[in-house]
């Protein structure tokens, strides 16, 4: 088998297990997952900005490419982390002092 082929074949059965994965992760684990995937996504970025520094021509502005939306991935996932895990935390009531209610009876 040629190279390409095998290549190919790889992505396409990695493709298959991440769905099958992804599928079966039950959704009080999602925020917990997805914070470590940002946390993976930060690893990657700052390894693109040192292959990127010893870039030249081509490679340098595919690598700027590829930094721009990898920090805008990872910027949106932590933003969408954050509004996740906002929605499980309590809303405190403003709690009335007495003498404000005091005063306004007499």
């Amino acid at each position: 088998m040629s190279e390409p082929v095998v290549w190919l074949t790889v992505f396409v059965l990695s493709v298959f297990v991440g769905v099958e994965v992804i599928s079966k992760v039950s959704s009080t684990l999602h925020t917990p997952l997805m914070s470590g995937a940002n946390a993976i996504h930060g690893v990657i970025l700052l390894g693109a900005i040192i292959v990127t520094a010893h870039a030249s021509g081509v490679a340098l502005a595919v690598g700027l490419v590829a930094i721009v939306l990898a920090a805008v991935n990872m910027v949106g996932g932590f933003m969408v982390t954050d509004r996740m895990l906002q929605m499980f935390t309590r809303k405190r009531t403003p709690k009335s002092t007495g003498s404000a209610e005091k005063g306004a009876a007499a």
